[in-house]
């Protein structure tokens, strides 16, 4: 005989192994967000374990934000060249091993430091989590899964500070990063089971585009350390503008060196798919039309309105439900013949009336009166978490989903963090030249629904006609 014949798997069996791998994919993407909203509630206890300045306390945060926005599109190509299997146990393994050190360090410095390896190990647990999904699952069943992720994600941004602020009271701060690594390390256990669920990498002949992966992230790092020092050298300084004009060049590189290379990091092509490049966009909206409020409204509230700490998060649910429910309720409308492109304009919908409900927001505002708009606010981000990865991936060829999916969350993740910055910013500016935090927060709320209103826009447009273009067409359109 020339070969072996490999029999498939029986449908229950497939079945549990699909099952197997998509908690663990769950499990890991849960880690992710949480560690992102949930360590900044862990930096009064490191400071006073650890005695850290200022700048390194706020590392402690900022090395992971960077890391991962740098990295997670090199991840995703990397997947889609060696496997998204080893990949994904890569970064989960990577994200164990620091936050284990994390939990351990004894110096300010070394916390830093671990805490920018787990960047990169979030970023190709994103990537390659993703892609993994893409690829495991098709019709209905991706739909579902895809709406777990979104799901879940929001779950571990909305839990974060909840958890750590447990952690934190109940046996300290390096229980928050320890929890981490023991849930990252369950999450391993399953690699062998998604090895033989997940297809094999097809692009066996492709190499990593190194100079653009270079180029790629000096861009990113000089962009988010931008934005991050621009709260602390301020917006107009020397520092701060010759970062933003290196990273701008860069770029400019980047763009360059990806349209010479043969296999390069990101296709340019994708981004001439109008609809790909118009599901990628959506992310950008909600890190303006709630993310911000995600990580603002708590002060408000505690600010104007008076609340304690323990009020305003139990107010901020309402913000937040959406987010964890909504994504699985796209999906079953999907399967039920509502159109994916309708869901995602009405969450953009939901992001501008929801922002713009909010204004009503004052010193005395009874919560029944502000809790519609916060629940309109948080579908607005829950109705597209989740449908819109699964939709953009399915427009893409499937031997370049990890670049895919490493595109789309290095936008979302990078949006994140210039909004946050962007509102910030502002929100300093105004309260120095008089204003009232009550004025100052009415009038962001007129800028962020705008912003997400034009967004919206945008996006409508560039989603015109269906947007189930089939991925053979794309795969034709992509390098011309």
């Amino acid at each position: 005989m020339s070969g072996t014949t490999t029999l498939p798997a029986p449908p229950v069996e497939g079945a549990r192994r699909q099952g197997l791998t998509l908690a663990a994919v769950l499990l890991a993407v849960f880690v992710v967000p949480m560690s992102i909203s949930g360590t900044a509630v862990a930096l009064p206890g490191i400071d006073a374990d650890l005695g850290a300045s200022d700048a390194a306390l706020q590392w402690v945060v900022n090395a992971f934000n960077v890391a991962f926005a740098c990295c997670t599109l090199v991840w995703g190509s990397v997947a889609d060249i060696v496997g998204r299997m080893r990949v994904f146990a890569a970064g989960a393994a990577l994200f164990a091993v620091a936050a284990a050190v994390s939990a351990l360090a004894g110096d300010a410095l070394v916390l830093d430091a671990a805490r920018a390896l787990a960047g990169v190990g979030g970023a190709a647990i994103f990537s390659a989590g993703a892609a993994i999904l893409s690829t495991a699952y098709e019709g209905p069943a991706r739909a579902r899964a895809f709406a777990l992720f979104g799901a879940v994600a929001g779950i571990g941004v909305s839990l974060g500070p909840t958890i750590a602020g447990q952690l934190v009271a109940g046996v300290g701060w390096r229980w928050v990063f320890a929890l981490q690594a023991a849930a990252l390390v369950v999450a391993l256990l399953a690699v062998p089971v998604i090895a033989r669920s997940v297809p094999a990498t097809v692009r066996g002949s492709a190499r990593l585009d190194v100079p653009g992966a270079l180029v790629f992230v000096a861009a990113m790092v000089l962009l988010t350390c931008g934005i991050v020092q621009a709260s602390q050298w301020g917006r107009g300084s020397a520092g701060v503008l010759a970062l933003f004009a290196a990273a701008a060049l860069a770029l400019i590189a980047f763009v360059r060196v990806e349209r010479r290379s043969a296999h390069p990091v990101l296709d340019l092509g994708l981004l001439r798919e109008r609809r790909f490049l118009g599901l990628a966009l959506v992310p950008v909206a909600a890190s303006f039309g709630f993310v911000t409020q995600l990580t603002y409204l708590p002060s408000y509230l505690t600010a104007v309105t008076g609340r304690d700490g323990s009020a305003a998060g139990w107010l901020m649910l309402l913000l937040t439900a959406p987010v964890l429910v909504s994504p699985v309720a796209a999906a079953k409308l999907v399967e039920r013949g509502v159109s994916a492109k309708v869901l995602i304009l009405v969450s953009l919908g939901c992001l501008v009336v929801g922002d713009l409900g909010l204004l009503i927001f004052s010193a005395h505002a009874a919560v029944a009166v502000v809790a519609l708009p916060m629940i309109v606010t948080g579908a607005g981000m829950g109705l597209s978490a989740g449908l819109v990865d699964g939709q953009a991936l399915a427009l893409v060829p499937p031997e370049k989903a990890g670049m895919a999916a490493g595109f789309v969350n290095t936008l979302r993740l990078g949006s994140e963090a210039v909004a946050v910055a962007v509102y910030g910013s502002l929100l300093t500016t105004l309260l120095g030249g008089g204003h009232t935090y009550n004025s100052a927060f009415h009038g962001l709320l007129w800028g962020l629904a705008g912003v997400s209103l034009g967004l919206g826009a945008v996006i409508a447009w560039l989603l015109r006609g269906p947007v189930g273009t089939p991925r053979a067409d794309l795969a034709r359109r992509m390098r011309r």
